[in-house]
């Protein structure tokens, strides 16, 4: 029995973004640097677009070097590329000049810039050289063979920027006998590791924390303090991360005062030894922060937003401004110039709209943060954020929930006293009938009782459970482990200190 075929229509209603909604979309997400790589990116491959330099004269004003008046239409500089008029197009011959170009702006919105950009807030510092060329250095004064060298250098090239291996050696052997040849026992290939590890700085080429912080000890002269630190990490590394240095000390069968020496002794040692040749690690050479946003405060309470604008003036460039130079023509050279034209300049028109749009839904995203937490931004005390959901923003703005979660996305704002993340003032009520008792007011109540503690009596959950209940803030114990974690404080018996 065949099966029953058969046709239906149905209508379905689909909602798609245009082509200029995705980019704009894209773009919102970006952070300002992000934003001005995508700018940067676009100059390159949009002939039709171009930026406008903050101190070029208007083009009438115009000059040569030698002081003349600047005559030089845009056709001319194309036809300069050639060289001679049979090597040039039909479309750049002498009918083209009938008609000049003109370079008309973009209109932009005054709003969304904010004159002189904030400087980009980093830490970084000069590393005189790389890990790799720093440990390679001291591997060119040791008596090593040519295979042992080429070993060694591969050894070197699987320590990260902590100073940690991050291959085990028998990946190291395997590599060194597919690709290079040489074909070596993992003996060998230990004892080569083993050399790497007595360089400088101690503890270079550990597999883990304990045994880097081992490894520093055994470069130490031979006190009871060193013997008993290294004893410490050797048996009991477990009880020593946990804290339980009681224990420690019981099982040792030593004072308390003598594991206190032992410990204030491994505290001193670096967990990062390679920051010792880097001058800082990975994370501080690399990592920037960039503020989208300036908010300063006068004396009399007006605030001042301003939108740390990056991003250069974009317009049509002058060639791509009018194709009527090109209307007279006939024949499929001179139409394929004209779609040529028309089609750049259209995609440069649409990128400079895009990069506009996105410079005003920021700022007024920001218009509304800033007015909605204006008691912040005139005290920068995190206890006056009030209660704010992305529903007050966009009740403000009229936006979607989506731009303003996108808009918010990576930003920061700079302020006198700080740099903060956009969302930060992002914090729910914990209770529905009171204002007071917001997210953010608990964790600073909770940041604040950490670090008036007694680091020899640090306060459990519990006891900053009453003591917030203490004044009107009735949460469970549970919350305040999760936003004691938040903080990134550990817990009690973790910050306990001798």
């Amino acid at each position: 029995m065949n099966p029953r075929i058969s046709l239906t229509n149905d209508l379905k209603q689909v909602q798609r973004l245009t082509p200029m909604q995705v980019q704009f979309v894209r773009m919102l997400e970006m952070t300002g640097p992000e934003m001005e790589d995508e700018v940067q990116r676009a100059l390159d491959e949009m002939p039709a677009l171009e930026a406008v330099s903050p101190d070029e004269p208007l083009p009438p004003e115009q000059h040569t070097e030698d002081g003349g008046e600047f005559s030089e239409s845009g056709l001319d500089v194309q036809r300069a590329d050639f060289g001679s008029e049979d090597e040039m197009p039909d479309y750049l011959g002498e009918r083209a000049d009938r008609t000049p170009y003109s370079s008309p702006l973009e209109p932009r919105s005054g709003r969304t810039t904010g004159g002189d950009a904030m400087p980009a807030i980093e830490n970084s510092s000069d590393s005189g050289g790389s890990l790799f060329e720093q440990l390679s250095a001291q591997l060119a004064e040791l008596s090593l063979t040519e295979t042992q060298m080429a070993c060694a250098e591969h050894i070197v090239g699987s320590i990260d920027d902590n100073g940690y291996m991050t291959r085990p050696l028998t990946s190291i052997a395997d590599d060194l006998a597919i690709h290079e040849g040489i074909d070596l026992e993992p003996e060998e290939v230990e004892a080569v590791w083993r050399q790497i590890r007595q360089l400088d700085p101690p503890g270079i080429a550990a597999v883990d924390l304990r045994d880097c912080l081992m490894l520093q000890l055994s470069r130490l002269p031979r006190t009871t303090e060193s013997v008993t630190a290294l004893e410490i990490l050797r048996s009991y590394f477990d009880l020593f991360s946990k804290k339980h240095f009681d224990r420690i000390a019981s099982q040792l069968g030593i004072t308390p005062e003598a594991v206190k020496s032992a410990l204030a002794l491994i505290t001193r040692l670096n967990p990062k030894p390679a920051s010792a040749l880097t001058g800082s690690t990975l994370d501080d050479r690399s990592r920037h922060i960039t503020p989208d946003f300036s908010v300063e405060a006068s004396p009399n309470g007006q605030l001042t937003l301003t939108l740390l604008n990056r991003v250069p003036e974009l317009r049509i460039e002058a060639t791509f401004a009018d194709d009527a130079p090109y209307a007279e023509g006939t024949g499929s050279r001179f139409d394929e110039a004209r779609t040529f034209i028309r089609t750049k300049r259209e995609d440069a028109r649409n990128f400079i709209r895009v990069v506009t749009m996105r410079q005003e839904t920021l700022f007024n995203v920001m218009s509304a943060i800033v007015r909605l937490q204006r008691r912040f931004f005139l005290t920068d005390d995190d206890e006056e954020i009030r209660p704010m959901v992305l529903k007050d923003v966009a009740a403000e703005t009229g936006y979607d929930l989506s731009v303003i979660s996108r808009a918010t996305q990576g930003k920061y704002v700079a302020t006198l006293r700080g740099l903060y993340p956009l969302k930060k003032f992002f914090n729910e009520k914990i209770r529905d009938d009171n204002d007071q008792v917001t997210i953010n007011r608990i964790i600073a109540e909770i940041k604040s009782a950490i670090e008036a503690e007694n680091p020899a009596d640090p306060l459990s959950d519990r006891e900053i459970t009453e003591r917030l209940a203490a004044v009107g803030f009735d949460i469970a114990r549970r919350t305040v482990a999760k936003y004691r974690e938040t903080l990134g404080f550990p817990v009690a018996r973790l910050r306990k200190k001798f």
